[in-house]
């Protein structure tokens, strides 16, 4: 395979990657035939995992606007994948140039990826770190080095904390990043909800992520938590196509997408 020249020398070309297959559904280019041959089996399995990946970014691409609405300049994206397809630092730079970036993912892959894709970017930069590890992130001397935490950070999370499990403590990780931001701060974030679909069609779905890191469902007073701190803006914990929709959805009942959404600005 002709390596592109996107792609860095470490990056192994013949295993798939979470990351490229998420580019994939939404249609970008940074990605293999081998990434593509993985994700159309997942689509294959579930065929509405591309409708689901657009309706997060759509999601994502309509905070971030309403965040620059709100005078945020500067976001850590938490979670964040290969940066590409109308991501964080292209969507706050086209309105306002000076509007600084920092992404965060824990996996190599994406995290290669980006550093290549924002290497031309000084107002972006990409950390590798684990959201288990909050405290540490928020410590992180790129993150302290590119944002200034004496102004207002947006923090994004979005289709990140249903892969983490119970035990992690996803809610006091979240606590310790709230902790840590200045006053006039906002938290944005998507969740799983499948309360509502029944067993037997959520075993697809578990069975392709049981592989990798596993997806942990959590009711809406479960993801109403992680606003704990924060004052939920209107329409409050939404079904993501439903919040400040700007388009027609995709779906035909707002909850197919399976993902709550919200943004908070953190209380004084």
């Amino acid at each position: 395979m002709d390596r592109p020249d996107w792609a860095p020398e470490t990056i192994e070309l013949g295993q798939p990657s979470g990351a490229r297959m998420y580019d994939y559904f939404l249609g970008g280019s940074h990605n293999f035939e081998v990434d593509r041959e993985a994700a159309r089996k997942v689509i294959a399995a579930m065929p509405e995992v591309p409708l689901r990946a657009q309706a997060n970014r759509a999601f994502l691409r309509r905070a971030v606007r309403f965040l620059v609405t709100s005078g945020v300049r500067q976001f850590l994206d938490i979670g964040s994948g290969i940066p590409t397809v109308g991501n964080v630092h292209e969507i706050a730079q086209r309105a306002d140039p000076s509007c600084r970036v920092v992404y965060v993912d824990v996996d190599p892959i994406a995290v290669a990826h980006s550093q290549e894709l924002l290497r031309d970017n000084p107002q972006a930069t990409i950390i590798q770190e684990d959201l288990r590890n909050a405290a540490q992130l928020m410590a992180h001397p790129d993150v302290r080095g590119l944002l200034d935490f004496t102004q207002p950070i947006g923090v994004l999370l979005v289709a990140v904390l249903h892969f983490l499990p119970d035990d992690a403590h996803p809610h006091q990780l979240v606590a310790t990043i709230r902790d840590q931001l200045p006053f006039g701060s906002y938290l944005a974030l998507t969740h799983g909800n499948l309360d509502w679909v029944p067993e037997a069609q959520q075993a697809p779905g578990h069975e392709v992520y049981r592989q990798d890191t596993g997806f942990y469902s959590r009711s809406r007073e479960e993801i109403a938590q992680f606003f704990a701190g924060f004052e939920l803006v209107p329409p409050g914990l939404v079904w993501a196509p439903e919040w400040r929709p700007d388009s027609p959805s995709p779906f035909a009942r707002p909850e197919d997408s399976i993902m709550l959404a919200g943004v908070g600005k953190l209380r004084g």
